[in-house]
């Protein structure tokens, strides 16, 4: 596969996983599909307004999402200097995927932010119960592979599942645009030193001869 089609292939790639980063981030501003929670920030789980999806996965991405897939088509950005621009793209997109990559890391390590019930019952305050500062800890009693404990959280009802899900799906994404911005990084260094294969492409159906 010449350089030119490959980013055809990496920007076609990206734009469903950046749709997926920004769709993740945005419905975890709904816990429990609530709009009062979006209206208290203070309710809201930290990461979530990090924006990690929205921005570092999201319109980071969509911007060389552009740029990489109009240097595999015929016109003025596939030729070598088009692709030289696709790295400095391409680099872009690899700073916004490994933020995304860490905040929802983060979210899905220090959990979501709730409200818990006390001993005697009564809701206590709003907090992130299973956020833990020791590594030995994390690894020994992680709540993400303890689902017994995930009744700790009263309000918003289901918010851990809710954000498990939705910190996966985009920690997912990120990581495959991540992979798709590092291999373009590579293909458009390619691209600069051996071309987009367009022209070839032209001067070969040139050449050609027509049928008998």
């Amino acid at each position: 596969m010449c350089t030119g089609k490959c980013s055809r292939v990496v920007g076609v790639g990206l734009w469903p996983l950046a749709l997926t980063c920004i769709v993740c981030n945005l419905i975890l501003c709904f816990p429990a599909w609530d709009l009062q929670y979006v209206q208290q920030r203070d309710q809201l789980t930290p990461e979530v307004l990090y924006l990690g999806g929205l921005v570092g996965g999201g319109l980071l991405i969509l911007i060389p999402a552009i740029h990489i897939q109009a240097t595999g088509r015929q016109g003025c950005c596939g030729n070598r200097c088009g692709m030289f621009l696709s790295i400095l793209f391409a680099l872009l997109g690899v700073v916004g995927s490994v933020y995304a990559v860490s905040v929802a890391s983060l979210g899905l390590v220090n959990g979501p932010l709730c409200q818990v019930r006390k001993s005697n019952g009564s809701l206590g305050a709003w907090e992130q119960p299973f956020r833990s500062l020791d590594l030995e800890q994390l690894r020994e009693r992680s709540y993400l592979f303890n689902t017994s404990t995930w009744d700790t959280c009263v309000k918003p009802p289901g918010v851990v599942q809710f954000n498990v899900i939705l910190f996966s799906l985009g920690l997912g994404a990120a990581l495959l645009e991540l992979l798709l911005c590092a291999a373009q990084v590579l293909n458009g260094l390619f691209g600069c030193l051996c071309g987009t294969c367009n022209r070839r492409q032209d001067r070969s159906a040139k050449v050609r001869p027509g049928p008998g």
